[in-house]
C-alpha cells in the first residue's frame, strides 16, 4: 500500500493498467484526448506487478484495472472516469491537480 502511494503521489495522473485490458487502453485514449499525459503502470510488464495487483485491491478497485489516480487520490476505474467526464467533472478536476493546462 505505501509504494501504491508513493506512486501515486509523484505525478499528476497515474493509471494502473494491463496491456490486455481493453477498457484501460480506452481510458488511457481518453486522457490523451484531453492533452493529459498520464504515468501509465502496466501490471503485466513489471516485477512488482502482482503485489501492486493486491495492495489496489485491498484499496477497493474491483476490478484492479483500469485503477486511476488524479492529484494523489483514487477516482476509480473505467466506469467512474467515464461518469465524471459525462457529467463534466473530470477536466476540472484534471485541471486542479495541474495535468491539463487551461
Amino acid at each position: 500500500m505505501e509504494r501504491v502511494s508513493k506512486m501515486v503521489s509523484e505525478k499528476a495522473v497515474v493509471i494502473f493498467s494491463m496491456t490486455s485490458c481493453c477498457m484501460s487502453h480506452t481510458i488511457i485514449s481518453l486522457f490523451s484526448e484531453f492533452g493529459v499525459n498520464p504515468t501509465v503502470y502496466e501490471l503485466d510488464e513489471i516485477s512488482s506487478g502482482r503485489e501492486i495487483e493486491q495492495a489496489l485491491s485491498r484499496l477497493g478497485c474491483n476490478p484492479t484495472v483500469p485503477a486511476v489516480f488524479i492529484g494523489g487520490e483514487f477516482v476509480g476505474g473505467a466506469n467512474e472516469v467515464t461518469s465524471l467526464h459525462l457529467k463534466r467533472a473530470l477536466k476540472p478536476m484534471l485541471e486542479r491537480a495541474g495535468a491539463l493546462w487551461v
